[in-house]
């Protein structure tokens, strides 16, 4: 038994709660994911696991070993990182988890020009809307748009998320002229479905009130083309539209005041960051300049 392994994959499973994201992320069968289990259980002489058939849940003992587990597997890393220093060449796996039009607008090219920069660092680029705990989700950097409430994270500001009201040429031609706000309930809104605790999602609900939109998404890419197609107004950030503004598909409804600009953060949980983490945030940081 790979012992090393099995805990990686016995970790894996633990955080993620099925054996589908740990079979993809070690790059193998669900079998094998389960012979791995099996065999720290064989070894240990104890339950890590109870298994059903739709998730796993891990036993009293599965949480002391997973615990321990972490322990083991950061004093690996951390000298790995002491090495890396030593030798100056960044090398190993950045977990990022970020907001999903911020990660494939902004987020995406910057981490390709990273990766063919740098060949011995491996990326693995979530994107999700709903917010995590950065404490406990094993994310090396985690993007966070809004005001920062945390004091136990370590935040590096990169940009402020600016938010625009759009609709397109031919919507504003065909219905009533918008002069303010107040105007918006005569109008086919498109909106869009954020965590309920994201800072985004407050201004959001303050702004359209609680209305039926015409389509309602978790996508800005979609809400974007649905409001090219002509099917109502969109409340986006600057930096996802305007190209779309530029080209003249969608027009910035400059008498709708959109929400304050909100601060976007990279948080990570230490100072003392591994070298490749560090040298991705630097990256990041000369690229937005």
């Amino acid at each position: 038994m790979d012992k090393l392994t099995a805990m990686q994959v016995f970790s894996h499973v633990a955080e993620q709660g099925n054996y589908g994201t740990a079979a993809h992320k070690f790059n193998i069968s669900r079998t094998m994911v389960s012979k791995h289990i099996n065999q720290l259980e064989a070894y240990l002489g104890v339950k890590l696991i109870n298994r059903t058939t739709r998730q796993q849940e891990l036993t009293e003992s599965g949480h002391v070993y997973y615990q321990e587990c972490q322990i083991i597997l950061m004093a690996i890393e951390q000298a790995e990182n002491t090495l890396q220093s030593m030798s100056s060449t960044p090398k190993g796996t950045i977990r990022i988890n970020a907001p999903v039009s911020f990660g494939n607008i902004v987020l995406a090219p910057i981490v390709n020009q990273f990766l063919l920069q740098y060949p011995q660092i491996d990326v693995e680029l979530r994107l999700d809307n709903n917010l995590i705990d950065p404490m406990v989700d094993h994310a090396d950097v985690v993007v966070r748009i809004g005001n920062l409430d945390d004091s136990a994270l370590i935040g590096r500001h990169i940009m402020n998320y600016e938010m625009v009201f759009c609709a397109s040429p031919h919507y504003l031609a065909q219905h009533s002229p918008i002069a303010s706000i107040s105007d918006l309930p005569q109008h086919d809104c498109l909106g869009f479905s954020y965590s309920k605790s994201a800072s985004l999602a407050v201004a959001h609900s303050q702004l359209f009130g609680k209305r039926s939109f015409r389509l309602l998404s978790n996508s800005g890419l979609v809400l974007i083309q649905a409001a090219i197609d002509g099917l109502g107004i969109i409340l986006q950030p600057q930096i996802v539209v305007q190209e779309a503004i530029q080209a003249g598909l969608l027009i910035n409804v400059s008498a709708l005041i959109p929400p304050d600009a909100m601060p976007i953060h990279l948080l990570y949980k230490d100072k003392n960051l591994p070298l490749k983490t560090r040298t991705l945030i630097d990256f990041i940081i000369r690229q937005l300049e």
